[in-house]
């Protein structure tokens, strides 16, 4: 597991310093608020006249922005999707055992790079 989040850490400190920041402010309410191990911490916010979803993860490695998310029902529970270049991060509401809990889940070219349990905060 440490290997896998060494090999995050680079990728999403690089990501962090050149994505745009999608704003989340006054203008926008959270839907999901989510603790994960690693130190991960995951909002995901819409925008109330856009309806765009917005993600920030904050973690020791640095932040990342993302807009633009997409979201579906799979299995019972709800996905959250945003993608950064070949990046995407999945953060899922709940489990069908525990809604309390979900997992963050970071792809590379569709290959799985990290998954983290996470607590709804």
């Amino acid at each position: 597991m440490k290997t896998s989040a060494l090999l995050l850490a680079l990728p999403i400190s690089i990501l962090a310093n050149f994505s745009l920041r999608a704003s989340a402010d006054s203008t926008a309410s959270i839907v999901l608020s989510t603790k994960c191990q690693g130190g991960y911490n995951i909002n995901i916010w819409r925008n109330y006249t856009s309806g765009e979803l917005l993600y920030r993860a904050t973690n020791p490695n640095g932040n990342l922005s993302l807009g633009k998310g997409t979201t579906k029902a799979t299995e019972g529970v709800r996905v959250y999707k945003f993608r950064n270049g070949i990046y995407e991060y999945w953060v899922w509401d709940g489990t069908l055992d525990n809604p309390q809990s979900g997992t963050l889940e970071v792809y590379k070219k569709n290959r799985i790079l990290m998954k983290q349990a996470c607590r709804k905060s």
